[in-house]
């Protein structure tokens, strides 16, 4: 066994909004990635358009720094536990971890979620408490919680020995003992040098490279990076993929490190490098690239699995069309089975109709995600209402269930728990968080589907909520579903300010004057259980004692919009999303009011 000296790979793991990125771009900067004089954007390292716009992390990425004569790579990963697979995978390429736990919030639900995930791999955990800032930091308590976090999730003892270091990372300071004077992150550089373990291996044994990432070029096509596990690679090497059973030969075309926020080509990686690789063809996430002469496979890397479906569909709308570049079935089969080589927390099925798909995810957020990027690249398509995935465990029906972490005002307390009640949500701890609450539950995945946006308005918008996956337990019995019916559209055509007014005691409208509709479109919330057939399309007759024009005196109360997630949150088993590039329609199955009253007689 031999190593590496010269090398640390590192992954940065915590909650959602707890500094990872914003910590990544310190470290760069003080390396020195960038030119004196070069502009560099805020959170570098959250290079895709929805990550910019949402604040959040979503795709794992690599980079490295050099600190001394020593390269360190680093792994930035999502917060959120929809993109939980895409840190599963990455783990595999790390030797040690920095969990970073905020000083006010300490650890949540998703800290709990991928530290149990890197204990498991018997990676080195160094500690760092950010953000201590923060007027309301509480660092003291916030390390009890990370030690009492380590006991319950059963570290060894070399892994409850763990470093702490206390960073404001939007400053870029790091120090070990929060009386230190720092200006920079040498306390934090220092000693991941010094604990981080470096990698270990047979560097002269076969070669042996297990694929965690996918990246695509458009000139060189698929791109296999991953971390050699033993030997080196060159450039031309001759390899063997394997996949499970199956073996094929070829060859490595390209070979790329990662220097900064760059791949740069080299002739030959050697042990613990993360490698970026061209060349191999149909390569995907799991298989191991292994020696022409020896070919070995190496464990395949395991992913927890789905918890929550759609349907997709065509869109088969009178507006379908319109908007969208890409509107066949095999347009969107095309892009649904390439999503999966790269996203290997996404499963798809075929249907028993051609234009349909069902899509299985992590959740919400990570399926919204995907539907958002594919109306960005041009697609159109229907979207079915979000299940979750029953299993049969020892003959009994099982459903996922959730851990619910809340805070809220306290005056707010009341609504929220007698919402989740009806949810089937189960209180298990409570801790009061000067003038917070944070509430902790497990509830039925199935309960938290349309819970957010009911939560927000509960709270008036001050509300956080975060859930992350609990496991499988016996079905816990029906969950009412939505309270109110659909206001829905009778007939083509353009909406009117006057048909619209009349309507506005029927509920609350989601369309405004001069819109688009079509018959079987829903255009608006029923303020009672049923749904009812409208025509917002009236128009005011004119005779010789009124004037069109008296309509300007109208006044409208402003319609509701729905974002993305809101909308697949609010429809019901008979109703559809139409999404396009530039529209989000909600929709009944069948459009034809006639046809729908025949569906209902017989349902009953």
């Amino acid at each position: 066994m031999s190593t590496n000296e010269k090398l640390r790979n590192i992954a940065i793991i915590a909650h959602v909004d707890h500094g990872k990125t914003t910590l990544v771009d310190a470290m760069l900067k003080q390396s020195h990635v960038f030119r004196a004089n070069e502009q560099v954007a805020e959170r570098v390292m959250d290079s895709n358009d929805l990550e910019r716009e949402r604040g959040i992390t979503i795709l794992s990425k690599n980079t490295s720094i050099m600190y001394h004569d020593i390269k360190i790579n680093i792994v930035d990963t999502p917060g959120h536990a929809d993109f939980g697979g895409e840190v599963e995978r990455v783990l595999n390429m790390v030797d040690g971890v920095l969990l970073l736990v905020d000083a006010f919030e300490g650890p949540m639900p998703q800290t709990k979620y991928v530290l149990r995930k890197a204990l498991e791999q018997k990676l080195k955990p160094i500690v760092v408490i950010n953000k201590i800032d923060r007027p309301d930091q509480r660092v003291d308590d916030v390390y009890d919680e990370v030690l009492e976090l380590f006991m319950e999730l059963g570290a060894d003892d070399d892994q409850l020995d763990f470093p702490v270091v206390y960073a404001a990372a939007r400053d870029g300071i790091a120090k070990l003992s929060m009386d230190d004077k720092s200006d920079n992150l040498e306390p934090l550089m220092n000693l991941l040098v010094k604990e981080i373990p470096a990698p270990k291996g047979d560097a002269d044994g076969p070669l042996q490279i297990m694929v965690t990432t996918l990246d695509s070029d458009e000139y060189v096509g698929r791109v296999a990076i991953g971390r050699i596990i033993r030997g080196h690679a060159r450039e031309g090497q001759n390899v063997v993929i394997i996949d499970g059973d199956s073996q094929r030969k070829s060859k490595i075309g390209q070979l790329f490190v990662y220097q900064g926020l760059k791949r740069v080509l080299v002739k030959e990686a050697p042990l613990g490098e993360i490698v970026a690789i061209t060349g191999l063809g149909d390569v995907s996430i799991g298989h191991t690239i292994a020696d022409a002469e020896q070919p070995e496979a190496l464990p395949a890397i395991n992913i927890d699995e789905p918890t929550l479906s759609m349907t997709f569909g065509v869109n088969t709308s009178p507006f379908a069309g319109q908007e969208g570049e890409f509107i066949t079935s095999r347009h969107l089969r095309d892009r649904l089975f390439k999503e999966t080589e790269t996203n290997v927390s996404l499963k798809v099925e075929e249907t028993d109709t051609a234009d349909t798909f069902k899509v299985s995810g992590r959740g919400e957020l990570h399926l919204s995600i995907l539907i958002e990027t594919m109306r960005r690249e041009g697609f159109e398509l229907q979207i079915g209402k979000p299940e979750v995935i029953y299993k049969t465990i020892n003959g009994q029906l099982c459903e996922p269930m959730e851990n619910l972490s809340i805070e809220v005002p306290q005056e707010f307390m009341g609504t929220v728990m007698e919402s989740l009640g009806t949810r089937k949500a189960e209180l298990s701890n409570m801790v009061e968080l000067s003038g917070y609450l944070r509430m902790e539950f497990t509830i039925p995945a199935r309960g938290l589907i349309g819970f957010r946006s009911e939560f927000l308005t509960n709270t008036k918008g001050n509300g956080i909520m975060n859930h992350v996956f609990h496991g499988y337990v016996p079905f816990k019995g029906e969950i009412p579903g939505r309270a109110r019916g659909s206001l829905v559209a009778f007939e083509r055509g353009e909406t009117t300010a006057y048909g619209i007014y009349t309507l506005q005691d029927r509920g609350t409208m989601f369309v405004s004057p001069n819109e688009q509709v079509y018959e079987g479109m829903i255009v608006g919330e029923n303020s009672r259980e049923v749904d009812i057939d409208i025509n917002p399309c009236k128009k005011k007759n004119v005779s010789n004692m009124r004037s069109s024009s008296s309509d300007e005196a109208i006044r409208l109360t402003p319609p509701r919009i729905l974002s993305l997630e809101q909308a697949l949150e609010y429809i019901n088993k008979d109703e559809l999303v139409e999404v396009t590039p530039k529209s989000v329609r909600l929709r009944k199955v069948i459009l034809n009011k006639q046809q729908r009253g025949r569906m209902r007689k017989s349902s009953k």
